[in-house]
């Protein structure tokens, strides 16, 4: 069924094009042989007349001033002796009553040819000659006809005719308008296949591309489509094969974001209930055990808290409800509230939190403070699960420019894979890290940089380890 849509809509469209291209052109192509065949038969027939009229011009003095049986003497000397055209022409001597009284041919003296050509030329007072073409009315031939009075003391006494056939020349602009046609014909022929050909490679390609959409639709996710054009359809193609992939990336991303998410979800979980069970079922248990255990519960408790507000916070960016409280911010005495508020808990740790004053003071900046602190935390958290292992956490503010503040945070840590460098701040992205997490942390925190109008920056520092830098525009 859908086979038959497809080859249904493919030859809509085929069909609309055809009609439309190739009508367009016999249109076109129709009027010009049509003016040709008129413009054709006028410069024939024009030709003819006027030849035909400037002979009959040339003969006419000779009779002009004569008496009638001088004319009827003359006409017979000019038939015999002068005129040498009678191949192609036919030279008549008319009577005044419109009868032919001498023809060159011999044989129609006596009959009246009664054409519109030898009334004007009885009944006209101008004197000159006369064309008319048509059918003969004794044969039905194609003849051309040019007449012309003989005067005799301005009165008509005979009538000089000279008929042309033409038969020869209706042949030959028949033939040349069919030329004109076959040549029309080719064209349309040509303008017929070329079209097929171009709609053929408009129309299966946009069916491949239709086909492949559905099957994306469908869930077939990474499927590409072979480019063969380069043109706006190989654009097409590049587009879709560039969406069906970055689905594919997505949707492995959320699967992972899935996993990862259950997987963080489940650990606390697990031990929120395992402890909260043996606090409750164990009367005995003494009070450094029972402090132990809700210590681990609201150890966990917090961590849950910190991944739903992830989540959370992620959920408002992806529906555009995430919005800046902006106010008059000190930025150096924030960051050194996150500094000096981690540096207890890291100690625990085993890591040593390290923080470098600058002796410059920093105007007030626009900025959120709470969001502000949210990526303070979020990095300083990053660089203690995925850093800690070097025991060290280094961390800086200082001026960067003319206009601009950068605190920078730098673990001793394993570092960052330098293939895996373009993707840390990708949603869902977690790499090759083991360590816990939903994966978003650094989407957040670009978010909300960026919303500021600034910059984060990730990097290995030289020596190794992770360096991170925030850097924000400075003045109101």
């Amino acid at each position: 069924m859908r086979m038959k849509l497809k080859e249904k809509k493919s030859k809509s469209i085929r069909r609309r094009w055809m009609l439309n291209s190739i009508g367009a052109v016999f249109l076109i192509v129709l009027l010009a042989v049509a003016a040709f065949s008129v413009a054709l038969t006028g410069y024939y027939y024009s030709t003819m007349s006027s030849s035909t009229i400037s002979r009959v011009s040339t003969a006419v003095p000779f009779f002009n001033d004569t008496t009638q049986s001088g004319y009827y003497q003359m006409a017979n000397n000019y038939i015999n002796d002068i005129f040498d055209e009678a191949d192609h022409l036919e030279l008549q001597f008319l009577n005044t009553d419109g009868s032919i009284r001498l023809t060159s041919y011999g044989l129609k003296a006596g009959t009246y040819p009664g054409t519109p050509d030898i009334e004007s030329a009885l009944s006209g007072s101008s004197g000159e000659p006369t064309a008319w073409s048509g059918r003969d009315p004794s044969t039905g031939e194609h003849i051309l006809a040019v007449s012309c009075a003989i005067r005799y003391d301005g009165q008509v006494v005979g009538v000089i005719r000279m008929v042309t056939s033409l038969s020869l020349v209706d042949r030959q602009i028949i033939l040349i308008i069919g030329m004109a046609l076959a040549v029309g014909a080719a064209i349309l022929a040509l303008v017929y296949f070329s079209n097929l050909y171009f709609v053929r490679s408009i129309v299966e390609p946009v069916s491949r591309i239709a086909e492949t959409a559905k099957r994306i639709a469908a869930g077939s996710y990474g499927i590409q489509i072979e480019k063969k054009y380069d043109d706006e359809i190989g654009d097409l193609t590049d587009t879709i094969n560039d969406m069906s992939q970055k689905i594919k990336e997505a949707e492995k991303m959320k699967n992972e974001f899935i996993s990862s998410v259950s997987h963080e979800l489940r650990t606390p979980l697990t031990a929120i209930n395992g402890w909260a069970e043996t606090l409750m079922n164990s009367a005995d248990r003494s009070s450094a055990d029972a402090q132990k255990g809700m210590g681990i519960i609201v150890s966990e408790a917090r961590r849950l808290t910190n991944m739903v507000e992830e989540l959370l916070e992620f959920s408002r960016i992806q529906d555009g409800r995430f919005n800046l409280s902006i106010e008059p911010v000190d930025i150096k005495a924030e960051f050194e509230d996150a500094v000096y508020t981690y540096q207890e808990f890291f100690r625990k740790e085993g890591i040593i939190l390290r923080y470098q004053d600058c002796p410059e003071e920093f105007p007030l900046i626009p900025a959120d403070p709470e969001r502000l602190r949210q990526v303070f935390s979020n990095l300083l958290d990053n660089a203690a699960k995925h850093g800690g292992s070097g025991g060290r956490i280094d961390t800086a503010i200082r001026p960067e420019g003319e206009d601009k503040v950068a605190i920078v945070i730098r673990d001793y840590g394993p570092g960052i894979p330098e293939e895996e460098l373009p993707h840390v701040k990708t949603k869902f992205y977690k790499g090759s890290s083991k360590a816990r997490g939903s994966g978003i942390g650094l989407a957040v925190c670009e978010e909300i940089v960026t919303r500021h109008n600034g910059e984060l920056r990730i990097g290995n520092a030289e020596g190794g380890g992770c360096e991170v830098t925030i850097c924000l525009p400075i003045g109101t």
